[in-house]
This record gives structure tokens, sequence and C-alpha cells, in this order.
């Protein structure tokens, strides 16, 4: 039997956070706490909090719990159309004033072609087609960040915990994949025989790993990271390439090994070698402005979520290696 909720104080429709009712309506509809979290992108824990902050502002129970099901109780019934009006209401309003989206593109970061962000933006365009999702290629987190933060941009993919901790507070992120790391080397290499290659193998080398460049920062920090203790030094900054074609030019001229992933790809006259022993990984997050809504985000991520689940793309070798700062940001996601 309920325990009844403690009555609330004395409140008015506007006093009811829109994202309480949201987490309202998943659990009634799904009936299920875990598919209703993973539905609204949030951890169970607080979509749990959520509902015990609804049921005590509205000094009701909403649901029934046991180990085994979840159930409305009669107040969540009488709730549940209630909640769907309001919040049907809120959409159209955003809608009216051009804040829900409808009338302009999505404009999103992928970093380079032919990375998988453009596959979650493939997929989120067919789920929306009526909208545009427009791609854009920022080459880095660090310089897409600064243009989500100054709305010029609405979302990209990179490593979250590699920005300025200032810079995060006015974003929000959803871990998307681990990312296996490679090194991209000349042919003729003296480790270009190799199917992989030993982190190890790499000490005394020189690896670009995109100092100097400003966008890139989160990506040099990894490195930086990957590289202590084990006799690998971070090249010095090339000139600037912009552009795929001029980056392979300065690359080709400076023949330099290159920190990249396994699915980067293929640049004329080069190999590209899986790292090994243990297993870097570069932890990706899809990331956006807070505050922003707008349809194609919640197309791009669950979109995202989708194919992380489908591909594997949150599981971890044995063998793996990650900074114990990413550990942290990555679990600690909305």
């Amino acid at each position: 039997m309920p325990v009844p909720a403690e009555p609330g104080p004395s409140l008015s429709v506007e006093d009811i956070a829109p994202r309480l009712l949201r987490a309202f309506v998943a659990v009634a509809e799904e009936l299920h706490f875990t598919r209703a979290a993973a539905r609204l992108y949030v951890a169970q824990q607080a979509l749990s909090r959520d509902i015990r902050r609804l049921e005590r502002e509205l000094g009701a129970v909403l649901f029934v719990r046991t180990t085994r099901q979840v159930a409305l109780t009669a107040e969540g019934t009488r709730l549940l159309p209630y909640a769907r009006r309001v919040l049907q209401a809120q959409r159209a309003l955003l809608d009216a004033f051009g804040r829900g989206g409808s009338e302009r593109p999505l404009l999103v970061d992928v970093n380079s072609p032919g990375l998988f962000g453009e596959r979650v933006l493939d997929r989120a365009r067919s789920r929306v087609p009526h909208l545009e999702l427009m791609t854009r290629f920022e080459s880095g987190l660090t310089g897409a960040a600064a243009e989500i933060l100054a709305g010029r941009l609405d979302a990209s993919f990179g490593r979250f915990a590699g920005l300025d901790p200032v810079v995060r507070q006015g974003l929000l992120h959803q871990p998307v994949r681990y990312e296996r790391m490679a090194v991209i080397l000349p042919e003729g290499h003296r480790l270009a025989h190799l199917e992989q290659v030993p982190l190890d193998a790499l000490a005394g080398e020189s690896v670009y790993a995109g100092a100097g460049n400003p966008r890139t920062l989160e990506w040099t920090d990894l490195a930086r990271d990957l590289f202590e203790g084990r006799g690998i030094r971070v090249a010095s900054p090339a000139p600037l390439a912009i552009g795929v074609a001029e980056f392979r030019r300065i690359m080709a001229k400076h023949r330099n090994p290159i920190l990249a992933v396994v699915d980067f790809p293929a640049m004329p006259q080069t190999v590209l070698r899986p790292l090994v022993d243990p297993v870097p990984l570069s932890p990706v997050s899809l990331v956006w402005r807070k505050g922003l809504i707008h349809p194609g985000l919640e197309a791009l991520r669950r979109s995202a979520a989708e194919l992380a689940r489908e591909e594997g793309w949150l599981c971890r070798p044995v063998e793996e290696w990650i900074p114990a700062m990413d550990e942290v940001v990555m679990g600690a996601h909305i």
C-alpha cells in the first residue's frame, strides 16, 4: 500500500518545472524507471529524485513501486493527461517564439570528414526529414565549444573532460563512444611493418598531436597524458593547416607519426596502426549548449544512443587506458 506523500506547500502551475513533468510522463508511459531514464538520457538516480520531488510538491504519491513492477496510483493516473497538455503547451509556446528550433537548421560539428559523427548525423536526419541538420567541420572540440557558447554552432563531438571547467559549465554532454587510438606512420617508418604498435615501441619518437592548434587543445592534452613516462614526445607545432588536403601536405613534409583514431580516413603514403599494450581510448561525447531546445537535437541524441548500444561504442577492452579525469566526467553525465 502506498505511503501518502507529505503535503507540499501551496503552489501554482508555474511552480512545477517542466523537467519534473517530463520525468513523470516518461515513467508513466514506460512503467519502468530504467527504460524511462534511458529515454530521457539521464541517470536513473536523477530520474528517481525528480519523481520524488514532484510527489513532494504535489503532496501525492504517483507510483506504486515494488521490486518487480511500477504502476500508476489513482493520483498518477489523474495527473497524466494534465502533464501531457502542459508539456504540449510548452512546446507550442517555444515554437511560436522561435525557441523550438523548427524554423532554423541545427548546426552540428563532426570534427573531420569520415568519422563516426557523420553516421550519427545521417541516422538523425532520417528521424526528422522535415528538418535541416547541417554538418560543420571545426577540427577540435575546444574550437567547437567556443562556437557553441557563442551561438554560432549547436552541437559537436569530442572529449568533454578536455575542456576548461569554466567552458564546461555552459554545456551539457552525452557519452557516445570510446574510440581506440592509433598512430599514422609514414611508409618506410621503422614500425610500419607491425600490425599493431605497442605504446612502448614509440619511445624516442616525436608524435604529432595538434600542438599549437588552439582548436584542438583537448586532443593535445590527451596525448600528453598518454605519452607521460613513456619516453614519447609531443611533436613541436607545425604550421596550422586548414582543410584535409593542406593537413596531409604538411604531415607528409614533416614525416612525424600522427596520433589518431582507428577510423581516421586513409592518407596517401602512410599506414595506420592501432596502439596496444595498453589500448588507449579517446572518450567522445555529444556536446551541446545548456538551454538548447531543438527537435533535431533530440533526434541526434536518440540516434547517438542507439548506435552506441547497437555497436557497443561504450564498451571498453580489458587492457585499456583513459585519463582519470575522463573516468569521472564520462561517469557523471546528465
